[in-house]
Order: C-alpha cells, then structure tokens, then sequence
C-alpha cells in the first residue's frame, strides 16, 4: 500500500480547494510530511508548497441490541492537508 489511501472530497475541502488551493488526503499512520510530498507531486504532477498532518484517535463507540451492549473502536487514522504552490490544481473528478 501506498503512502496516499485516500483524498477527503468534503464541501469544505473542495472550497478550500478553490480559494487556499489547499486539499485533504487520509494517510499512511507511519508517513512523515515529506513523504507525503513527494507521493502527492509524484502522483498528481504538482508542486507542494507545505503539508499539515494531524493524528486522529479511533473513538470508542458502543451500541445496545438485543443481544446486548457490543463496544467497538473505529480506527486512527492520519489525515494530510496539502498546500500546493503558484497555479497547480488537483481534479479528483477528472478520471471519474
């Protein structure tokens, strides 16, 4: 698996796209910020001008059926906003 598991195509995101020229991709838990650089120029053929990273808990989540209480947990996960420099985009929709 690659360092890029997903890009996050959010309302938000996608206006930031257009006015930050900023976008959000999950990521590898272990990618440090310049590997995400160099995957997102490698597969978009864009220049990065920074990356944010943050870490996300899984949460703890509990449902009550009839079989009783069943806990669970969703995964950690590590989002990566990427700011992208002078006039490049990024068009998730184009190979759709």
């Amino acid at each position: 698996m690659g360092i890029i598991i997903k890009p996050i195509v959010t309302e938000k995101l996608t206006a930031q796209g257009e006015k930050l020229n900023q976008y959000g991709f999950i990521v590898d838990r272990k990618a440090n910020k310049l590997q995400i650089k160099e995957a997102v120029e490698q597969m978009y053929n864009v220049s990065v001008a920074s990356v944010n990273t943050l870490n996300y808990h899984g949460k703890r989540k509990s449902r009550y059926t009839k079989a009783g209480i069943l806990r669970g947990r969703m995964n950690h996960f590590k989002k990566a906003y990427v700011t992208l420099a002078g006039d490049d985009k990024i068009d998730f929709y184009a190979n759709i």
